[in-house]
């Protein structure tokens, strides 16, 4: 399209609980007593895919939520507690149709082929519409879980201490993701042959071993599980800073970023270009989303009171990684609109409650952006590559045979 006429942008949220808020369970609508069931996660994305969502995502951890960044806290006052993320986005699967499913793995502490095989399978049980996010864990606790590994307390990702520590584990999260997409190629797309008058199942000789070897990670392959049907799922991955950005450029289809305005956002999107070009990745598409914490309502004043309300309950204001938008649909329009100017192609939005913020998502933002011709007015495509303008790759193992 001409620089006159933008593509239009996307749109994925993220679900996290009863919402990002920590106060959220406690709102009319927030359902708490349903947190633990199918019914509920199956109504927020049925609710997102009415709104034509791009994909939702599914937060996950290795261990209670915490008001903490790197320790577990002792409330009692929040939410605390999930369901196996992988596990809701294959519940939900066969109860929606168009919109991706991209639930969060921490692949500190989980081998990559038991990630490849479980989202292969997501791919397979959605017909096409699986993705993941990939995420590191840096917590003492969370290791002491599998007892692989000791892990030192640090305190902040950032901090002078943690650096070589947080650096590694992204470099491990960049061989992880490598070897989960070697591992999703190594049945090529026509290795079952299923011919019942030959006998043959399998052509053995398109199964490939993957032969992966790093500093992380020694693996052989092949997959027990055969190609999934997008080829290769859609890699995500939130990203703040340098580190961070060097994984999503080297690694992902999509990154999740936290610009504060446009400035920022201009910053950060030249970062990670530059990134990608270092990785030489230069001709590959590379979506970067901005991630936004929405407070959403008819009027900025009755946004703006709710905050307080939920501050209130929570007995502290609530921050976060990512911009907090307090306001109305057509107010978070403009502001969308004008990030995206920075060269961003789409948003991941997380509700402040999901049971009032997300449907003011898909009845008020998506009929906004519609009419501002910014936003689908139906799916138009099968899989979640598709809907994201992605093409499916071709599988490397084929390629080098031929």
């Amino acid at each position: 399209m001409s620089s006159t006429s933008p593509s239009p942008l996307h749109l994925a949220v993220a679900l996290d609980g009863t919402g990002w808020h920590p106060a959220s369970w406690r709102e009319p609508g927030a359902r708490p007593r349903d947190l633990f069931t199918a019914g509920y996660w199956a109504d927020l994305v049925r609710e997102a895919e009415r709104g034509l969502i791009d994909f939702v995502t599914f937060e996950d951890g290795l261990g209670p939520q915490s008001s903490h960044l790197l320790d577990p806290d002792e409330r009692t006052d929040q939410v605390r507690g999930r369901l196996d993320a992988v596990l809701i986005a294959a519940r939900v699967a066969p109860l929606t149709r168009h919109i991706g499913l991209v639930p969060t793995v921490v692949v500190t502490h989980t081998e990559p082929f038991h990630i490849s095989k479980a989202i292969a399978t997501l791919d397979y049980i959605s017909t096409g519409r699986a993705g993941v996010r990939v995420r590191i864990s840096a917590r003492p606790d969370e290791a002491a879980h599998f007892g692989r590994r000791t892990l030192p307390r640090i305190d902040a990702y950032d901090s002078p201490g943690a650096r070589d520590l947080v650096t590694d584990l992204f470099d491990e999260a960049a061989d992880h993701v490598e070897v989960v997409r070697r591992l999703w190629d190594s049945w090529e797309d026509d290795a079952e042959i299923r011919d019942v008058a030959t006998g043959r199942f399998v052509d053995r000789d398109k199964l490939h071993y993957i032969d992966f070897e790093g500093r992380h990670f020694s693996v052989k392959g092949p997959s027990i599980t055969p190609r999934p049907p997008q080829g290769q799922p859609l890699v995500t991955a939130l990203a703040h800073r340098t580190v961070p950005f060097r994984l999503v450029a080297r690694a992902t289809d999509l990154g999740y970023v936290t610009p504060h305005d446009a400035e920022q956002a201009r910053a950060i999107v030249t970062e990670v270009r530059a990134e990608q070009a270092a990785a030489g990745r230069a001709d590959e598409p590379l979506h970067l989303f901005g991630d936004l914490v929405v407070f959403l309502d008819d009027t900025p004043a009755e946004a703006a009171a709710r905050r307080e309300r939920l501050d209130a309950a929570a007995g502290e204001p609530y921050t976060g990684d990512a911009r907090i938008f307090t306001g109305t649909p057509a107010q978070l329009a403009d502001f969308l609109e004008e990030l995206r100017s920075a060269g961003l192609s789409g948003f991941r939005l997380r509700p402040a409650v999901a049971g009032h913020d997300l449907p003011l998502i898909t009845r008020g933002l998506v009929p906004e952006l519609q009419r501002r011709g910014a936003f689908r007015t139906a799916y138009e495509a099968g899989t979640l590559r598709g809907l994201l303008g992605l093409a499916r790759p071709a599988n490397r193992y084929a390629a080098r045979a031929a």
